[in-house]
């Protein structure tokens, strides 16, 4: 009876071992995908073509206006 128990403990702290690697390594990795310099660069681009494209909407119904 001693060694069931035994081998139960021995088996949840290896399955909680690979429970916490696993959720570390996965939060590494779409920390890495998220503040990725490439990812970062391209949505400044994008927000500076947004500003464009937002002031030439405002322009074009500025003229649909008048």
């Amino acid at each position: 009876m001693l060694t069931a128990t035994t081998n139960n403990n021995t088996s949840l702290i290896r399955n909680y071992i690979i429970a916490a690697t696993t959720v570390m390594l996965m939060s590494v990795g779409v920390a890495d995908m998220f503040n990725n310099p490439q990812r970062l660069a391209q949505q400044d681009k994008l927000d500076g073509y947004g500003r464009y494209i937002g002031a030439g909407l405002v322009s074009y119904g500025k003229s649909l206006a008048r």
